[in-house]
């Protein structure tokens, strides 16, 4: 929703014209991607070692800081941007009242489709979660491999081109 509304504000389309921009923020956003691969490499390091020394492993980060987290790493997502500034326009009509408030209900209609699409993903993920946990060295290489793919992510993100305006 963060784009959404900064769409219907035309903050996104400042954002996508202005080279100085897009760039501090896709820069921002990709540090922050590889930073948070780099910390879960860490945790999985730290756990790695704290089971060997017959100690026990540290709780999950709970619900509220990953969502907080991702909150943050789609904010700092110019491609969100760019993907709103170029889905929802076509499906405004300016003959039909207010541009902005169209461009913000039909980007909540978005968010909210994806958000039920990701909540399905989430209870599929729950409902596999008991039988990985009882496979302690599978969860460690998810693991591994999630740090891995934030830091590929956030590569991939720093290497982003501007889009075409």
């Amino acid at each position: 929703m963060v784009h959404v509304l900064a769409g219907s504000l035309g903050v996104s389309a400042i954002v996508l014209a202005s080279a100085e921009l897009f760039t501090a923020l896709k820069l921002v956003g990709a540090a922050y991607l590889v930073w948070l691969g780099i910390r879960t490499f860490q945790t999985v390091r730290r756990e790695a070692a704290t089971v060997l020394d017959g100690g026990t492993v540290a709780p999950p980060i709970g619900a509220r800081r990953a969502f907080r987290e991702g909150v943050l790493v789609e904010a700092l997502n110019p491609k969100t941007a760019a993907f709103f500034l170029a889905f929802i326009p076509q499906f405004v009509d300016p003959s039909a009242g207010s541009v902005a408030l169209h461009f913000v209900v039909l980007g909540f209609v978005s968010v909210a489709l994806n958000t039920l699409a990701d909540i399905m993903v989430a209870f599929a993920a729950g409902g596999i979660r008991d039988g990985a946990a009882a496979r302690p060295g599978l969860v460690r290489r998810l693991r591994e491999a999630s740090g891995g793919a934030m830091i590929a992510l956030g590569v991939g993100l720093a290497l982003a081109k501007r889009p075409a305006t």
